[in-house]
């Protein structure tokens, strides 16, 4: 088994091919308003993409889907979504990715050569519960060795983990030995784990025996009402003295959180952004820092995070990485729907996400 981790090497277009070396200069076009996109304005996807300008072709040096390019005057690219973009901004357009519009989508940078050309027909393509992980583990415990101290870890969490007091304690010691840089979740995540933390229940059910607890249907709306009435977070864990759970650990080690709501949301918390395109504007900024990003058993947060994540990164340096996407949830439906909705990068794997949160600490030794 190899348990050490390698970064894959990027390895960019050749761009003296001659379809690439005589293709046309990006087209652009000023955004005739706010928040509209000019007409033929093309969309990005979560690879790399280079526009020629000038005659040189250019990597915009970060992407997510479904947003257009603007050129600024300094001659540097943006991926702004088109409900940000701003009246004369320069806006690129094209309908094809293969140069002939000046636009070239890199799908293969971090595939060693001659990847894309192998046979492609295999049993057991998909992946199952009948899938063997063994191997998805060994690689993303030595992703997240080097990720602690390289790179920026992202996880985005459904409220499975607050049901499960090993879950909560697993999550809890990953956060703790700093194996997330940041946080993103919705309400019922943060308050499920907060009364874990202060009724030790779930939902009113403990979260080890699993027993009922008399009135224990309150439990939940009591805790949110307490945050409320403390004003915060921060401050309902200082007040009672909170010393467990995914959200104290956040608190403790200043890790970021981004809490989003929905129409079904009870309360809600404090911190919960209510508002979607400011929920989305704060994932994103948690998200432009990520290296790896791991989506547990949350399907509509998962697609979210997902579409605003790219497959690489330019570091300072100008080194091109890739961003690592994985996807765990027990549903075999929505690890695939990611995929179905042109995440392919991501690795799934189909298990019960308390059961894995509990192996890959353990697997790091610190659980």
């Amino acid at each position: 088994m190899n348990r050490t981790f390698t970064m894959p090497v990027y390895r960019e277009p050749d761009f003296t091919l001659p379809a690439l070396a005589s293709a046309p200069d990006a087209r652009w076009q000023p955004a005739e308003a706010d928040g509209v996109a000019p007409e033929g304005f093309h969309s990005t996807s979560m690879y790399p993409e280079y526009f020629k300008i000038q005659g040189r072709w250019t990597l915009a040096p970060e992407s997510r889907m479904d947003s257009s390019v603007v050129l600024r005057p300094d001659g540097s690219l943006a991926v702004v979504e088109n409900r940000n973009l701003r009246k004369g901004d320069l806006v690129a357009l094209g309908r094809t990715e293969k140069g002939e519009q000046g636009i070239y989508l890199h799908t293969h940078g971090f595939a060693e050569p001659g990847a894309e050309n192998r046979d492609r027909f295999v049993f057991r393509q998909g992946r199952s519960r009948e899938t063997a992980y063994g191997r998805d583990y060994d690689r993303l415990m030595a992703l997240l060795r080097y990720e602690r101290d390289h790179g920026n870890i992202v996880w985005v969490m459904g409220p499975a983990f607050s049901f499960d007091a090993d879950a909560r304690a697993a999550m809890q010691a990953m956060i703790d030995h700093g194996y997330a840089h940041g946080l993103l979740a919705g309400n019922a995540l943060a308050t499920h784990d907060l009364e874990g933390a202060y009724f030790h229940t779930a939902l009113g059910q403990d979260i080890y025996t699993q027993e009922c607890r008399p009135g224990g249907h309150y439990n939940h709306l009591d805790v949110i009402n307490e945050v409320r009435r403390c004003g915060s977070i921060p401050a309902f864990i200082e007040k009672h003295r909170i010393d467990n759970g995914i959200m104290y650990a956040c608190v403790k080690n200043q890790v970021p959180f981004v809490l989003t709501g929905s129409i079904r949301d009870d309360g809600p918390l404090p911190e919960v952004v209510g508002d979607a395109y400011a929920g989305q504007a704060a994932m994103r900024g948690l998200i432009r820092k990520a290296t790896t990003v791991i989506c547990l058993a949350t399907m509509l947060h998962t697609i979210a995070a997902g579409n605003m994540t790219p497959s690489y990164r330019v570091l300072p340096d100008g080194t091109v990485r890739p961003v690592f996407l994985y996807t765990v949830d027990a549903d075999e439906f929505v690890v695939n729907k990611l995929l179905d909705r042109g995440s392919l990068s991501a690795t799934t794997m189909v298990t019960n996400v308390q059961d894995f949160i509990t192996i890959v600490a353990r697997g790091l030794g610190i659980f």
